[in-house]
Parts: structure tokens; sequence; C-alpha cells
């Protein structure tokens, strides 16, 4: 518990260094570091060119454009087999980009044509001058994968395969303090059922773990959430200069539906530091770190904090979906990202994690699990800076490929 207080201040203090360690941000005019994009060169340009399609006309200021990126790929997923999934990634401004930062929307469907299937909507709007902030999650999941319990003492092939039908509807709605402050509430709902282990041993008993845990029953958790977020990124999708920090609390009552009463916290940090003045070039070390933990022994066991299933569902490269459960959960991860070719077409990244879960037989900071690995960028849309990214990533026991449109963070 101890470890727990010392943690959650030492992240504080890292969240009030990002919030005040900055330049001063203007309350109107927002700098957006690369609004020239002539000099770079991306897939779209490659496919006009093939196709002899003549580019449109510049945009105005105002930037009012949809800046859509598309990426179908199959890959092997959690449980065995394979699922073909379809990226798409928009990016839009609600307003003049001198004032106003790129809004996105993530849609990610896959299915394998069988009994596995998704339908997750990930959302970040900024309304006009950035006033507010919109931040959405929406999913609907069919998605049977493995746990291997609560914990650091389980091993690589210490598993059981898990399956459930799950439906998630976060919102959440920030407005605008004062610069890159931000705060607000959200309604967040998660709602599993016929959860079931399709392994011999029973979810119950293979993790002691008692609530949320029953054969075909169903877990809810339903609650608000009080949300604070610093954010000067002009361009989530793809960050050239800014930084990020979110604090949520959430708590769940039985009187919204949940099945147990329960409470969270969760506080994240990110710093980018470019290495270049060029604008037209990238050179930068990125780091983020999050503390995420819950405030009641009754938690269901699904939502207890575990790797991957962060708010972006970003943490984790070179480890298994779920590898670590527990109510207490630290993750610390830095990239290297620079660019191969001049028009930024081509980039690289090199990036390593480390994690650390409280358990019944681990303590948090008492051992850490490491992962690193090397990926490739190819920029698909220059104007929203999406890039289709291709991670490979190490682990003890692990090893896999990750494919996505835009950075991890």
């Amino acid at each position: 518990m101890t470890k727990n207080i010392f943690l959650f201040f030492f992240i504080c203090l890292s969240f009030i260094g990002v919030c005040f360690g900055q330049r001063p941000v203007n309350e109107i005019e927002i700098t957006d570091f690369r609004t020239d994009t002539s000099k770079q060169r991306d897939l779209i340009d490659i496919g006009r060119e093939l196709l002899k399609i003549k580019p449109p006309g510049d945009q105005d200021s105002t930037g009012q454009k949809f800046y859509f990126s598309f990426l179908p790929f199959s890959t092997s997923v959690p449980g065995g087999g394979t699922a073909l999934i379809t990226s798409t990634t928009a990016g839009f401004y609600l307003g003049d980009r001198k004032n106003t930062y790129l809004s996105r929307v993530t849609f990610t469907p896959y299915t394998n044509f069988a009994k596995r299937f998704g339908f997750p909507i990930r959302s970040y709007v900024w309304l006009k001058e950035n006033k507010w902030v919109i931040d959405g999650d929406i999913r609907l999941l069919k998605y049977p994968h493995e746990i291997w319990g609560l914990g650091k003492q389980y091993g690589p092939s210490d598993k059981i395969n898990l399956d459930y039908t799950y439906f998630r509807f976060y919102q959440h709605a920030l407005k605008r303090i004062r610069g890159g402050f931000f705060m607000g509430i959200g309604y967040d709902l998660d709602y599993r059922v016929n959860i079931k282990s399709t392994s011999e041993s029973s979810l119950a008993d293979f993790t002691g773990y008692p609530y949320g845990t029953s054969e075909e029953g169903a877990s809810i958790s339903s609650g608000l959430s009080l949300n604070l977020i610093f954010d000067t990124r002009a361009n989530s999708i793809n960050t050239l200069d800014g930084n990020y920090a979110n604090l949520q609390f959430r708590f769940n009552p039985t009187f919204l539906g949940s099945t147990e009463s329960w409470q969270s916290l969760y506080l994240e940090v990110r710093k980018y530091y470019r290495l270049t003045d060029n604008p037209d070039r990238q050179n930068m070390l990125a780091f983020r770190n999050f503390f995420w933990t819950v405030f009641n022994s009754k938690t269901p066991y699904l939502d207890l904090p575990n790797l991957s299933w962060d708010p972006y569902n970003s943490s984790g490269r070179g480890l298994p979906l779920s590898r670590y459960r527990g109510k207490s959960l630290y993750y610390l991860e830095g990239e290297y990202r620079r660019d191969i070719t001049r028009n930024g077409l081509l980039g690289f990244v090199i990036f390593t994690n480390a994690t650390s879960v409280s358990g019944p037989k681990s303590d948090l900071f008492g051992s850490w699990s490491l992962a690193a690995g090397a990926g490739a960028r190819i920029k698909f849309n220059k104007n929203s800076g999406t890039n289709i990214a291709i991670d490979y990533g190490v682990s003890k026991g692990h090893r896999g490929l990750r494919l996505s449109l835009g950075e991890v963070f």
C-alpha cells in the first residue's frame, strides 16, 4: 500500500511537471508544428501517380476536410486462428486549424467469419477553438483470448482460454479551463455476458477470484468518471510536438446497475522530445507511463487493471494480450522515432517497455516484465500524419507482429 501511495504521488508530480513545465499555450492561437506538407510524400501520392489522378486544389486554412486512411489485413489472434481486420482512421478539423486541433475517429472491425467478431469505434474530437474535447469508446466484441490469472507468477504456458460477449460504452466531455487544461465528467459502461472458459479449468477455479468469474454469468460495471486532461498535441494521430497527461477517477455504484460497487484510478503521462527543429523530419524520443489501480476487493475480474486494456489498448507491445492482470499495474515505455527517407515516406522506431503488477504472489515493483522491439513506418496520409505501423516485439516466452494505423502513443 505504501508503494502504491508513493507511486501515485510520483506520477502526480510528473503530471504537474508536464502541465506546468511547458511553454505558455495561447488561449486562441495554436501553432500546428507542420502545416506545409508539399515536401512530404505518402502512399496517396504514389497511388495518384500510378492512376494518373490530378490532386485537388490547395485547401484554405480552415482545414474543414476529412483525411481518411484505410488498412485491411489478416493476422493471427489470441486463442488460435486468424481474423480479417479492417482499420479506418479519419482525421478532420471542426474549426480553423490555427486554433483547433486535429480530431480523430478510428473504426477497426474484425471477424474470422465464425464465432469471433468486433466493432470498435474510438473517437477523440476537438470542437471549435478547442473549447471542448469529446472522448469516446464504443465496442461490441466477441473475442476469445487467453488469460494468465492474477499477478506475475504464471509462466507462458499457464493459461486458459476465455470467451464472452462484451459491450463497452464510454463517453467523456471535457471543457477547457485554461490553455491545455481540460476538465469534465463521463459515463462508463462495461457489460459482459456468457463468460465462460473453453479450457478444462473454469475461470473461478483457475483464478481463485470470486467476483465476475461465474460460468455463463454476466458482469456489469456502470459508473461515472471525473476526468482531467492536459493536452498540447496538435495531432494525436502522429504527435510532432506537445505533451499529454490524463487523470481519471471512476466510481461504479450498484444503483447505476453495477454488479458490485467499486472504484478505480488511472493516471498517465506522455512526454515527447524533438531532437531536430526541422518540421519536415521526424527525429524524436517519446515516453509514457501509467499507473492503474482499483479500490475495492469486489472489483469484477475482467475489470481489473491488465496489460493491453488501458484506455487506448496500446500497452504491451511484445507481450500477449492480457498477459498481466492485478489490482494495481504500472507500465513504462520508451520509443525512438526516425525518418529513413527525406520525404517522410519511410521511417522506423525502436521501443522497449516494462510492466509491474500486484498479485497474490507478486508485489508491485517487486519484479518487472520486459519487452523490446523495432518497427517500420510507411506514410499513408501526410495531411493527417497517419502512418502504417508495423511493429515486431519480443519478450520472455513470446514474440509477435503488430499492425495498426497511426502511432502507438
